[in-house]
């Protein structure tokens, strides 16, 4: 025995020596990390070309993390920038003396067309400066060629592929795995055209979710045809008939429709590059990144003692706090309840990319944005999505500007409660048994269907919901609320559309918003600060470390099954009334 005890302590002084050691080098190595991240970046010269390769995901809010330039798991610089760097960067590269000109190298961009559309009108810009924008691609998907449209000359290296095919939206629908699983998907909604309940319900589209489904991409695609045939100095006529016949196939069909200027390769482009910054042959091209760029000390038009905070609100709707990628109502609240609060911010932008999420979150963070409305100018800025829970919370602003491709409106309701009982029970072989005091104390517990009267109280909830849902949209947008009735019922709307009902009042990203701001608060010296504050460098490490490092295992074991894992994970996640998006559209 005594010989056990002995051994039993050595392993556990063995134990906690060995967790002081990790915990020592963990430190070590996040502050390794941190002191290399924060390395100054050195300064540019003349005759410098600014190179941009949007190949990571393009969130509205860059990290303010110096762990975000590295990645976790090679520890390599690897920085993800967010949209309102790079269009930051961009404008001060437009008068940063050194940048002659932007070098695009193109394949696949992981981001909306609205932040695309953003991008590009922020290039438009940088060009009215006279310095040059040339891109190249080896392979180029259609948002990719969108933006590049706007470049001086685009090459194409002469092996790549090209194809101009027009947009195709595509829904997966769960039904038949739901079947073949034995899960009931029970649901109440109110709106013909609120379709996020579809895909649990049906195996095919709607004729009101194809009919708004199918305006939307026609929208989008006349927009992004008028804005080619102009950068291209060609027609949209000619241009969408290239499309319909599937003529543009092949790179030489590139070049006879004016889509591309040439096909090289890319020492060619770089030798180009040379000759328009004045360089000799041999000589190397200075040229910075647009990551190390971001992170160069730039001359601040801001100053002043007054503010102007933007407030940003991404992904879904729920209770809480959540994170940079979801929108905490607690969070979000109270960033916007400091600006309101605070006598030196004089105006408001709220940015929204959200497609919806949880009623009373969704009400929670609406309230705030109308008290805020009441002290100080409050611009809603609507980012790729903006529609249902993402369109409540927001039409209590001062005014809303969009992109004409933002996907908004969705203005409707539902409630989907999935009876999981023929899964446990006939497939997996768990059965249940309960004790109650009362008749409905089991209400709801997922391993059951819903009683004929409790669908009736559900469906009392949703209508009652729908119907405030109304009157908030016709109070903070000025309109009758039978008018808000017409053009709701859960439709989507483009940004286009979307003006000319009322539901937005003008055109224009974030840098746009944030002008308008400006103006409002008519002020002529400010700074902007930017909300809700992000978490402690350290705290996110850990953070990102360990639900990467999960993600990564899921995926490896799954592999191309994960997709279909998030429907029921999503079902199980939805609790009492949604206001959420029918579906993302992502447009290649």
């Amino acid at each position: 025995m005594k010989q056990f005890f002995k051994f039993m302590l050595a392993s556990m002084a063995g134990f906690t020596l060995t967790i002081i050691i990790v915990f020592f080098l963990l430190i070590g190595l996040i502050a390794s990390l941190l002191s290399f991240a924060e390395q100054d970046v050195e300064p540019i010269g003349e005759n410098t070309v600014l190179y941009i390769n949007l190949n990571q995901t393009i969130y509205d809010r860059g990290s303010n993390s110096p762990l975000n330039s590295m990645d976790l798991f090679s520890l390599k610089p690897s920085r993800q920038l967010g949209l309102n760097e790079i269009l930051e960067s961009i404008y001060y590269a437009k008068q940063d003396s050194n940048i002659d000109g932007i070098y695009l190298e193109l394949s696949s961009i992981p981001a909306g067309i609205s932040t695309i559309e953003e991008i590009r009108n922020a290039l438009i810009e940088f060009k009215k400066s006279g310095k040059f924008v040339i891109s190249y691609s080896e392979y180029m998907t259609q948002s990719a060629y969108y933006l590049a449209s706007v470049s001086d000359k685009i090459y194409h290296n002469p092996e790549g592929i090209f194809l101009f095919k027009g947009l195709s939206a595509q829904v997966m629908y769960y039904k038949g795995l739901l079947e073949k699983l034995d899960v009931e998907a029970q649901v109440i909604k109110h709106g013909d055209y609120k379709s996020a309940v579809e895909p649990y319900l049906r195996k095919s589209m709607s004729k009101e979710n194809e009919e708004q489904t199918q305006n939307y991409l026609d929208d989008v695609w006349d927009h992004m045809l008028a804005n080619i045939a102009q950068s291209r100095d060609t027609d949209t006529e000619s241009l969408n008939k290239a499309a319909e016949g599937l003529i543009i196939q092949s790179l030489d069909k590139a070049i006879d429709h004016k889509l591309i200027d040439g096909l090289k390769y890319r020492d060619e482009i770089l030798s180009e590059i040379k000759e328009l910054l004045g360089i000799g042959s041999k000589d190397d091209i200075n040229s910075v990144s647009l990551s190390k760029y971001s992170l160069l000390p730039k001359p601040s038009l801001n100053s002043g003692r007054d503010k102007i905070a933007v407030i940003y609100g991404t992904g879904t709707i729920m209770a809480g706090s959540g994170d940079d990628q979801t929108m905490g109502s607690a969070r979000v609240s109270r960033a916007i309840r400091k600006a309101r609060l605070d006598k030196r911010v004089k105006a408001i932008v709220f940015r929204v990319n959200s497609g919806g999420g949880d009623v009373v979150a969704s009400e929670v963070i609406r309230r705030e944005i109308e008290l805020a409305a009441q002290a100080k100018p409050v611009i809603a800025s609507f980012g790729d999505y903006a529609a249902s829970g993402g369109y409540w919370v927001s039409c209590g602003a001062t005014e809303i500007m969009a992109s004409p491709v933002t996907l908004t409106g969705s203005i409707g309701v539902y409630a989907i409660f999935p009876n999981l009982n023929g899964l446990l029970n006939d497939k997996i072989g768990l059965s249940f048994d309960e004790v109650k005091t009362n008749k409905y104390a089991d209400f709801y517990t997922g391993t059951r269907s819903l009683s004929a009267y409790e669908k009736n109280l559900l469906t009392n909830n949703v209508e009652k919901t729908y119907d405030t849902f109304l009157e908030l949209v016709a109070n903070g947008r000025d309109m009758k609320k039978t008018d808000v009735n017409a053009i709701a019922g859960g439709r989507i709307w483009s940004g286009i559309d979307a003006k000319s009902l009322g539901l937005i009042d003008s055109y224009g990203g974030l840098t746009a918003a944030i002008n308008r701001a400006i103006d409002l608060a008519d002020l002529d010296t400010y700074r902007i600060i930017e909300l809700p504050e992000q978490k402690d460098p350290i705290e996110q490490f850990i953070e990102d470390w360990t639900n990467a490092k999960a993600n990564s295992r899921i995926k490896e074991e799954l592999g191309p099954l994960t997709r279909y894992i998030q429907p029921l994970k999503s079902l199980t996640e939805m609790k009492g009334v949604q206001v959420r998006l029918p579906f993302e559209i992502t447009i290649e």
